[in-house]
């Protein structure tokens, strides 16, 4: 099937510009520059004219930290409910973490998950493997074409995930070749701080603000900087997530374009937006580990974004159902839902100055399909997948419950509205969402394919 974008401003490789873009079946077919620049005969043989004067067209977003919940916790999410919720906001594709149930520690458990996507998933999926203190053999089993790479949590997790055996550390670090995404958060500070505040606090009014103090910054310094340590000495390409402190940002460099980075760095779009000064008003619904620190950290993290030193944007989308949420802040669930409007929260910032349109797109979309070496995603180009999303900058988004599409049916941003809205959602040339509902069909999607999992 033919479609053409016809006089849409394409937002892609740092420029704004009127294009229209022909898409023919999965693939970008022909990119014409300027407005009117399509032969005429186009569109009477197209068979789809899609009219964008006023509409902005982007690459999808690629999110390089998502959590579906799928097997175990269906009741808060599945990788059918939350790929919905991904299209709805432009996310064409993403790469899943493995702390389910069962966790996603053996080759079995990756391939019924790429199984199940394969059958239920609206956009393109890919699913981290994750690493334990004794599933060495089974990292040797890792198909390393579809695996965006190992997941290390250096912090506590769910189910036996926890890797803090220093051998086992060292031997991964040393002996893999695969991508390290690591969350970074000293176990051991954790469980002094937790001791400190509960000698001097009773338990039930340990309540959301006590949360960065236990989750503390020096927790995640420590542990940042040992995987920095070990992955430097050692000769790792690792990739630490959702860094949200600015002690974190020392650890890193801008010197180099992110593709020739041994370490590179994400932030997650709520530690962009929140601070602990939102603690009174929203409580748990921003209780996420890491925990949301404070203002300067935020200030540092945005500057950090816009200057390199932070390479790409995710969300770390993990929901809970509302009930689950509630309690002290060592009881509520950590985690939320953010993957239905993460984009448009980001273009928000960009429209208040914080960041630009192109900036948005670089780290959104370019940068992860560079980071993890996708083969033919997350630009506008010829011969490319045609993953692109249409955003309609004069119609506003209002966050209601009715309008979510997760599964646990809330969202931090409920009462806001953006001044931006998703008109259109394409995966692999299909339309996966547009004017506010999904397709009547689940688009043709696919499994990532990494090319280059060891910059």
């Amino acid at each position: 099937m033919k479609r053409l974008f016809r006089n849409a401003l394409l937002i892609n490789e740092g420029v704004s510009q009127r294009a229209s873009v022909l898409v023919d079946g999965e693939r970008i077919a022909q990119i014409f520059e300027g407005e009117n620049t399509f032969p005429e005969r186009l569109a009477s043989e197209v068979d789809e004219l899609i009219p964008c004067e006023g509409l902005w067209l982007l690459p999808g977003c690629i999110d390089d930290q998502v959590h579906f919940r799928e097997p175990g916790l269906e009741h808060k999410a599945t990788i059918e409910t939350e790929s919905r919720a991904a299209v709805a906001g432009g996310t064409t594709s993403f790469m899943d973490m493995p702390n389910t149930k069962p966790t996603t520690t053996t080759l079995e458990a990756w391939q019924w998950k790429m199984q199940r996507a394969a059958e239920t998933s609206w956009a393109n999926y890919s699913f981290f493997f994750g690493g334990t203190n004794d599933n060495a053999d089974e990292l040797r089993r890792i198909d390393r074409r579809h695996t965006p790479g190992l997941k290390l949590f250096l912090g506590s997790s769910t189910g036996n995930m926890l890797v803090d055996n220093r051998a086992t550390l060292e031997r991964i670090f040393g002996e893999t070749d695969l991508l390290i995404a690591t969350h970074c958060e000293s176990e051991a500070i954790i469980r002094a701080n937790r001791e400190h505040y509960l000698s001097l606090v009773p338990h039930d009014k340990l309540d959301i603000h006590y949360h960065a103090l236990i989750r503390s910054a020096e927790a995640c310094y420590r542990s940042s900087a040992e995987a920095v340590e070990l992955a430097t000495r050692l000769g790792s390409r690792l990739h630490i997530l959702h860094v949200s402190t600015e002690r974190e940002l020392s650890l890193f460099s801008d010197d180099r374009p992110t593709a020739q980075k041994q370490i590179t760095a994400e932030a997650c779009v709520h530690h962009l937006i929140f601070s602990e000064e939102d603690f009174d008003r929203l409580g748990n619904r921003i209780k996420w580990n890491p925990a949301i620190k404070t203002l300067a950290d935020r200030e540092a993290l945005r500057r950090a974004v816009r200057t390199g030193l932070i390479d790409i944007v995710a969300t770390d989308h993990a929901p809970h159902l509302i009930s689950e949420k509630q309690g002290n802040c060592l009881e509520a669930a950590s985690g939320g839902p953010l993957t239905q409007h993460a984009l448009i929260a980001m273009l928000d910032l960009a429209a208040q100055g914080v960041f630009t349109r192109e900036l948005v797109v670089e780290r959104m979309a370019h940068l992860p399909a560079v980071l993890f070496g996708l083969e033919g995603r997350g630009f506008v180009r010829e011969g490319y997948f045609a993953d692109l999303v249409l955003i309609d900058p004069e119609q506003p988004t209002l966050v209601q419950p009715e309008g979510l599409l997760s599964r646990c049916g809330w969202s931090p941003f409920e009462g806001y509205c953006f001044p931006h809205s998703v008109f259109a959602t394409y995966v692999n040339g299909s339309c996966a969402y547009r004017s506010g509902a999904l397709a009547e069909h689940r688009p043709a999607v696919q499994a990532l394919s990494f090319n280059r999992l060891f910059v």
